[in-house]
């Protein structure tokens, strides 16, 4: 069985000294540990550090492409490695790397298919109390609309079998948390929180410039992956409460009319059928992207089997950015 541990990374030169020594060399219930450097086009010493520390791959993107850009490159490279299993670790040192193995033993049982680390929210001392309720309320509402028992929807410490990596897309540009999440319960994978142990403070996070970036790019990346996961349901309702407020405001103008009260209401008139043609339509446009949900559930199934097939050789030649294997000082530029 092998692991990979991969870490995203963009101008953590500093961090990374600290991070990696920490890194379990060995894991219970794996023959093989490696670690995954993806280097997010950082511009400063990211990749010459890691290289010091002997990391087994490293994988440079040409840019700066986001969280999610390069974790996705990381989970693609992993399974072109052979990983059996993926875990995903920052790279500023918050999550404890030596709780890598409560994220992997549920995998390894078969007891789920993602597994979650779920950070003490209350004991992080550098949180804010209004920080600490977003980050209970966010998961609140990711766990009602993905109807998972996730504890903390925005942790990146998250591990995965190479069945379920195989089926996950991320598409988004900001952050990937959330999307896996929904992702996941669409394609029925099992996610399991792990309580996990967190390290002091290293340096700011860079996700977002503030917390009330973090929530609005947050609530934009939900919105579009409920628009894609949840496209009927989300048109079907967004369809009919506009035909209802189309119906209430003909009922007023109809009743007014029966009352003898109905001249000089009109724009009432014009609401009503405005809002009435709008709702039906965005109904019959649920439908159609119901038809559209069909189509992607086949592209992502053949996309599967075409992942899952694809020698490693020939996989390597399509990734889309440079690839180094330390180990045996091969370096593939796609």
């Amino acid at each position: 069985m092998k692991l990979i541990i991969q870490i995203p990374c963009y101008n953590e030169e500093k961090s990374l000294p600290v991070t990696l020594p920490l890194i379990p060399k060995k894991v219970a219930g794996f023959d093989e540990v490696e670690i995954l450097i993806v280097d997010d086009g950082s511009t400063d010493k990211t990749v010459e550090v890691a290289r010091q520390y002997g990391v087994d791959h490293i994988i440079r993107l040409t840019s700066n492409q986001g969280l999610a850009a390069a974790f996705r490159a990381g989970i693609s490279t992993s399974l072109e490695f052979g990983a059996d299993i993926i875990v995903n670790i920052d790279a500023d040192n918050q999550y404890n790397a030596s709780d890598i193995g409560l994220l992997t033993a549920p995998l390894l049982a078969h007891e789920a298919d993602i597994t979650i680390g779920a950070r003490p929210i209350e004991e992080i001392k550098h949180f804010s109390r209004l920080k600490k309720f977003l980050q209970k309320f966010g998961s609140g509402v990711v766990r009602s609309i993905s109807r998972t028992n996730v504890v903390d929807a925005t942790s990146g410490f998250r591990g995965m079998t190479k069945e379920a990596a195989l089926h996950l897309n991320i598409f988004s540009k900001y952050s990937y948390t959330l999307e896996m999440i929904i992702q996941a319960t669409e394609k029925q994978l099992y996610i399991k929180s792990v309580p996990i142990r967190v390290n002091p403070d290293l340096r700011p996070s860079r996700l977002a410039r503030n917390t009330f970036s973090f929530v609005i790019n947050s609530v934009k990346t939900l919105l579009d992956v409920l628009s894609i996961y949840r496209a009927f349901r989300f048109l079907f309702v967004l369809g009919f409460c506009v035909f209802i407020l189309g119906v209430v405001a003909g009922s007023s103008s109809f009743w007014l009319a029966w009352i003898g009260q109905g001249k000089g209401h009109t724009p009432s008139l014009v609401i009503f059928d405005s809002l009435i043609t709008v709702g039906v339509l965005i109904m019959v446009g649920a439908f159609l992207a119901r038809m559209l949900a069909v189509n992607r559930r086949i592209m992502e199934e053949i996309q599967y089997h075409l992942r899952k097939n694809n020698s490693f050789k020939n996989k390597l030649d399509d990734l889309p950015f440079s690839t180094e294997i330390l180990g045996t000082k091969k370096k593939i530029t796609c």
